[in-house]
């Protein structure tokens, strides 16, 4: 089985900040990064090489990224600030957009009406993802479908979950794909990580009133994949 090379995570790493303001900045977050400690063993967290980036202990994350999801990630400058922003996203506030590569042909468009739990472990509650196929892919051993998503709701795995429940699991997702289908886009490919990225970000922001978009570019560990297999990005005008 081919491995999985895993980046290094140490204190000098240095982050790409996409978006930066008085009360937030975001970075475009790597796969294989947690956010910051919880049940996670990981010496070096992303919260630990932020503090180290801007020399501050006052670095609040708002939301969170699965471990191997990469893509827009907002960090509020303090306490207050991330008050404000969880409010956003628990009211819907905040618009969510991401790619993902799914197995099989998958529906033009679609709306995912299927309860999630709100957390690990928790009791399931509504959730709805809707989707359009952005484009279909000849690979082998299965053909592909790259999809825009939009969760409407912010569950556990919400996407993930969602897109196995059509039977479109995403490509690279230990829990909820096909090994042996990702063991094969891994050798054929090259695709070491879970095909799924947080693409932009929007909301209207509550110091300014200004309606904001926060654009995060592929990284070069989905993007080189997914052009070998024959996906043109360019149509996703990041």
């Amino acid at each position: 089985m081919t491995e999985i090379a895993h980046p290094e995570k140490d204190l000098s790493c240095r982050l790409d900040v996409i978006y930066e303001d008085d009360l937030l900045f975001a970075v475009n977050k790597p796969a294989w990064w947690v956010v910051h400690r919880g049940l996670a063993t990981d010496r070096v967290t992303l919260v630990d090489v932020l503090k180290e980036q801007y020399s501050s202990a006052e670095i609040f994350p708002v939301h969170r990224l699965d471990r191997q999801t990469s893509g827009v990630l907002l960090f509020a400058r303090s306490a207050q600030s991330a008050r404000e922003f969880q409010r956003l996203f628990e009211e819907g506030q905040v618009q969510k957009k991401y790619i993902a590569l799914v197995r099989g042909t998958a529906p033009a468009e679609g709306v995912i009406d299927s309860p999630v739990p709100k957390t690990e472990g928790g009791e399931r509650v509504p959730a709805i993802t809707t989707f359009s196929r952005i484009a279909i892919g000849g690979t082998l051993p299965r053909e592909t479908s790259l999809l825009a998503a939009f969760p409407r709701t912010g569950r556990f795995h919400q996407i993930r979950r969602h897109m196995k429940h059509i039977n479109h699991p995403i490509i690279g997702d230990a829990n909820y794909g096909k090994g042996q289908l990702n063991r094969s886009f891994r050798e054929g490919y090259q695709l070491n990580r879970m095909a799924l990225h947080a693409v932009s970000l929007a909301f209207r922001h509550p110091q300014s009133g200004k309606q904001t978009v926060i654009t995060a570019g592929i990284p070069s560990d989905l993007a080189a994949p997914l052009q070998q297999m024959g996906y043109d990005l360019s149509v996703l005008q990041l």
